[in-house]
């Protein structure tokens, strides 16, 4: 019977990204291992609820789940030629096309053009898969702003897709006996078109090596299982919002012995209380007393790179921008790096000193012009 990932986790096809999520946390918890220890049903039970949630609980996946079934799961499956196929009229499970001697040795074109770069299989007619790279993973990352601003290396734990130990990847048990798969009667090859030009393409049900035996149960015949990968991760200066972030083999494994995709990080950045980035500018509102802004001087300003003096002119107005230059965000690219936008904020002390009120009463006098005459609607 087909695995229903949706009936694991009890919910449907419409439920949103976040209740599948509460879906899978609460069952999660009622059956994680810690918690039933030496329970077999548990861990079953805790194995399986991750594969669904693995699947349905990522988009892309679920899109394929919903339009392939488990098929559309499988490493290396290509969603386009699985429907170009349903659109010339499916594959012609179970039977050989007859009519094939016009290409000698070989069912189709494409078996042709394999065996003329090196992934044919020879006079024996029967071609098994070849290597194939893993598809790649995508993750969400939140990070904070200054974080983002230096940079740093830190060590992620990793739930990833991961070749069954138990059948090797083959999705097999390993200790059933192998038959010829019903559906491609042992040739590792489905037909995809009809017509003058006729294509191939390697069975789904045994993966195009011709024979199938019981699904593995470890993995369910997938060949695949969810494993748990602590992965070393250096986030470089100066990632934005949105940035990628590539580390190199850490996707899907590739079937057939390719090589494994890659993981890409997507950044998001948390909101910083006193900092905000421009393309390579940070910008930042530091208060001055009345003092500082009148008669100037200087002052320390905190930046990523620790504290820094700047240099107040007498006579500032509060929204005055002063420049540091260089202290911004390093850009990816170029490794150079914005400057520090400081905007001046005059902070008036809460007093009712009558000397000090005396005091803002004769500062009025120096005013030369009304401040608010060219005020205008």
């Amino acid at each position: 019977m087909a695995t229903d990932f949706y009936k694991i986790l009890g919910v449907s096809k419409d439920t949103s990204e976040e209740k599948i999520k509460k879906a899978y946390r609460k069952l999660a918890r009622k059956w994680h291992p810690d918690i039933n220890p030496g329970n077999k049903e548990a861990e079953r039970k805790f194995k399986e609820i991750s594969e669904a949630y693995d699947c349905i609980g990522n988009r892309e996946k679920k899109a394929l789940y919903d339009e392939f079934g488990v098929d559309g799961l499988q490493a290396g499956f290509d969603p386009e030629k699985a429907r170009q196929s349903s659109q010339w009229g499916g594959f012609r499970q179970g039977e050989q096309r007859a009519g094939n001697e016009g290409f000698g040795r070989y069912q189709s074109y494409e078996d042709v053009f394999g065996d003329i770069f090196g992934s044919g299989t020879g006079s024996s007619g029967f071609r098994s898969q070849p290597p194939q790279k893993g598809r790649d993973l995508q993750h969400d990352m939140t990070i904070d702003l200054v974080s983002a601003l230096r940079g740093f290396e830190t060590e992620l734990s990793m739930q990833k897709p991961e070749t069954c130990r138990a059948c090797s990847g083959s999705g097999n048990d390993p200790n059933s006996t192998l038959s010829t798969c019903a559906y491609c009667g042992g040739s590792g090859r489905l037909e995809v078109a009809e017509g003058p030009m006729h294509f191939t393409k390697p069975c789904p049900h045994c993966q195009g090596h011709g024979q199938t035996g019981k699904p593995c149960t470890s993995c369910g015949g997938r060949g695949q299982v969810t494993g748990t990968e602590k992965i070393r991760v250096v986030i470089p200066k100066g990632v934005k919002e949105g940035s990628k972030v590539r580390i190199a083999g850490k996707g899907e494994p590739g079937p057939n012995g390719g090589q494994p995709g890659d993981l890409y990080l997507i950044v998001h950045l948390k909101p910083h209380p006193y900092l905000k980035r421009t393309d390579d500018n940070l910008y930042m509102d530091v208060p001055v007393t009345v003092r500082e802004a009148i008669a100037g001087g200087s002052i320390d300003i905190p930046t990523v790179d620790g504290i820094v003096k700047l240099k107040v002119p007498s006579g500032s107005q509060t929204g005055k921008v002063l420049r540091l230059k260089g202290k911004g965000a390093t850009n990816l690219k170029t490794k150079t790096r914005g400057n520090l936008m400081v905007k001046l904020v005059v902070k008036v002390p809460q007093t009712e000193d009558p000397e000090i009120l005396a005091a803002v009463q004769k500062m009025d006098g120096m005013y030369k012009e009304d401040v608010r005459g060219a005020i205008r609607i």
